[in-house]
């Protein structure tokens, strides 16, 4: 029983700050909810402002893999880093920035605004949401959850509906972005998540 309790200890220790990295790397999506409002008073510079911070965090993120430490940069990346991102260049902020991005570019803002939405809440809070209840797991998704899954959609339609006003396609953009989040893409979801569901949007509209 003494060997174990240390073990234990470790084990539970270990698992809090997989949780607490998860927390502060979700933060980081459901703050792209500001974005919509920002690009709708100030287009030219919030897309300038995202590109310049993709920009730098992908020179932050090569020095940082030359064994060149920047002060607060690298400590910020360093505590939304997975455990399997570590000593490789972590996409996630890049890719998120580019799905942003690329979303504003391509949709009209109502559009737009769906998917930079979907991906702030729906992919933001499914994560959590698996952390916290996901204890069933759906096969050949590498490892997401039902739990995950559910509260993407819900995410997804409530923020969609909100925006559209439309039950029918908020509920076909839900079920597109919930389909979307199963699959195992990694950090890639950034990207496809707000294009794809904002096109749909931009159809529709």
């Amino acid at each position: 029983m003494k060997i174990l309790c240390p073990h234990i200890g470790l084990l539970l220790k270990k698992q809090l700050i997989v949780f607490y990295k998860e927390i502060f790397r979700k933060a980081i999506h459901l703050c792209t909810a500001f974005v919509p409002l920002l690009l709708a008073h100030f287009y030219g510079a919030t897309i300038a402002l995202l590109v310049l911070a993709g920009v730098g965090y992908a020179f932050c993120e090569a020095l940082s893999l030359r064994g060149i430490s920047i002060p607060i940069v690298s400590d910020i990346i360093d505590m939304a880093a997975r455990e399997r991102d570590k000593g490789k260049f972590v996409l996630g902020p890049l890719t998120l920035v580019c799905g942003i991005v690329l979303t504003a570019l391509l949709w009209e803002p109502k559009a737009a605004a769906v998917g930079i939405f979907a991906l702030a809440f729906g992919d933001g809070l499914a994560s959590l949401a698996g952390k916290i209840w996901g204890n069933l797991h759906i096969p050949f998704t590498g490892g997401k959850t039902c739990a995950g899954s559910l509260v993407c959609f819900t995410a997804i339609f409530i923020s969609s509906f909100c925006v559209l006003r439309s039950a029918g396609v908020s509920l076909c953009i839900a079920v597109c972005g919930m389909l979307i989040e199963i699959l195992p893409l990694k950090d890639y979801d950034n990207i496809l998540i707000p294009v794809l569901l904002g096109g749909i949007a931009h159809f529709y509209i």
